[in-house]
């Protein structure tokens, strides 16, 4: 089942069962290019019908939307809504009835971000230099009974996680 505009062009390609045609399934991963969920887009999905088959829902393009397994699964499983605007675009609704944004929204990105960072480091009372990460030995001697105070308890645990204490073996 195909409809032309005045000018010949195909404005709509359907079938009349609710199994997606092969043809009609290129058509829809031509025109979708992925899952249209906000946010997603991976490259394949399934064929949604916005208005549901069961419920008189044309298999044709204009009532198709291509969805991943994940975000098909949500809609018809979780309570999100998907519907076709006038203008082609699609509108996603949570289970609670508020709309998702068409994609989330980009983290604020300071214009100086090392500048950002420092002033919040300094806001916690971090007090960063060029050698803050340098390690504090100053040539002091080992402290033998503090090394073997923190040494031996892991030494008595074997690489294969059973406690020597408790009679296990190497």
């Amino acid at each position: 089942m195909m409809r032309h505009d005045a000018g010949g062009r195909v404005t709509e390609v359907g079938a009349r069962t609710r199994t997606i045609p092969p043809a009609l399934r290129r058509a829809l991963q031509h025109r979708d290019r992925g899952c249209r969920f906000p946010g997603c887009g991976l490259p394949f999905g399934q064929g949604h019908h916005l208005r549901h088959w069961a419920h008189g829902g044309p298999t044709t393009l204009s009532n198709l939307a291509l969805l991943c397994r994940r975000h098909h699964r949500a809609v018809h499983e979780e309570g999100y809504q998907v519907e076709r605007q006038p203008d082609g675009e699609l509108l996603f609704r949570r289970p609670d009835g508020r709309l998702l944004p068409a994609v989330p929204p980009p983290a604020a990105i300071p214009a100086d971000p090392v500048h950002a960072l420092r002033a919040r480091h300094e806001a916690q009372g971090l007090r960063l230099h060029p050698r803050t990460a340098m390690p504090g030995w100053l040539g002091e001697g080992l402290d033998v009974g503090y090394a073997i105070d923190v040494l031996h308890p892991l030494a008595m645990v074997s690489s294969s996680g059973r406690d020597r204490r408790e009679g296990g073996h190497p």
